[in-house]
């Protein structure tokens, strides 16, 4: 099993599939390295696709210290990860944490990101409800050490962005559920007490933003509530951005409509390789409402 260790010790799992340009996915809080099978089988035709699972996901290490675990540290994980296969760059593909991850990836290291694809990314962003998404990140360490992971994650899998893959794939469904039990509680809490309830609001890196210029697609299901307003915003913001948005879609977006994301994925990334990807034109920005005004 290949391993890369971190420069604080921790020793990350990944897999290479294929071959080709370099494409890396960075999973969510609720999937692994496994969550990613329908976009490999795809891609891994064309490119050679790498998944890797975070710290605190066996067979990745569990580091017991709060501490281990912060935003900056996944940005740095992902960035070893790339250097254990010698990717020199490689698009970037993240969902939800995965999704933090591959915008702030962007955000530090763009010399080594082609591009980047970053799906059902907000939770917690809005300034009005900062407070209590950290309130709830506190609430849910507590559940995951007080009673464990199998009982979480009944709880957490029927939540409210959650059931619309329950009610389209009930047999996807209940694997996906399978496979979240078989993850640390402590690593799980300590991801929601160090990375979650920690990182900076995307509405405070507005001027990175700005200046960020690698092509950006972004990705939300439309019943995925927490995620709307902030995709909305980074589209307004950065220049190289598109927005996607399925219908009647939840958070699970890669799982619930596999096809429709890799086809939306699958355009990006041929656009971008040909160097086809368009930056907004500044005509396309109006303080007036049918850019007649004054």
């Amino acid at each position: 099993m290949p391993y890369v260790t971190t420069d604080d010790g921790v020793n990350l799992y990944y897999e290479v599939t294929g071959s080709g340009q370099d494409l890396i996915f960075v999973h969510e809080f609720g999937g692994d390295y496994r969550s990613w099978e329908p976009q490999v089988r795809h891609f891994s035709r064309r490119y050679r696709c790498i998944t890797y699972n975070a710290r605190g996901w066996p067979p990745s290490d569990v580091p017991n210290d709060v501490a281990s675990y912060s935003q900056k540290r996944a940005v740095q994980d992902l960035l070893c990860v790339l250097d254990a296969v010698q990717s020199r760059s490689a698009h970037v593909v993240g969902l939800s944490m995965g999704g933090f991850a591959t915008l702030h990836f962007g955000l530090t290291y763009p010399e080594r990101a082609l591009s980047l694809c970053v799906a059902g990314c907000g939770y917690g962003a809005e300034p009005d409800k900062r407070q209590a998404f950290a309130k709830e990140c506190e609430n849910i360490a507590a559940l995951l050490i007080e009673q464990g992971m199998s009982a979480f994650v009944d709880r957490y899998a029927q939540g409210p962005t959650r059931v619309q893959f329950q009610n389209k794939d009930p047999r996807g469904f209940e694997q996906f559920k399978a496979m979240f039990k078989e993850h640390s509680a402590v690593g799980a809490a300590n991801t929601q007490l160090g990375i979650q309830r920690e990182r900076p609001s995307l509405y405070d890196l507005t001027d990175q933003l700005k200046q960020l210029r690698l092509p950006t697609l972004i990705v939300n299901g439309d019943e995925d509530w927490s995620c709307l307003m902030p995709g909305l915003m980074m589209k307004q913001t950065i220049a190289s951005a598109a927005l996607v948005v399925f219908p009647n879609v939840g958070h699970t977006i890669n799982l619930e409509v596999p096809d429709a994301f890799n086809r939306e994925l699958a355009d990006f990334l041929a656009a971008v390789d040909s160097d086809r990807w368009p930056h907004r034109d500044p005509r396309a920005i109006s303080k007036s409402v049918t850019g007649m005004g004054n």
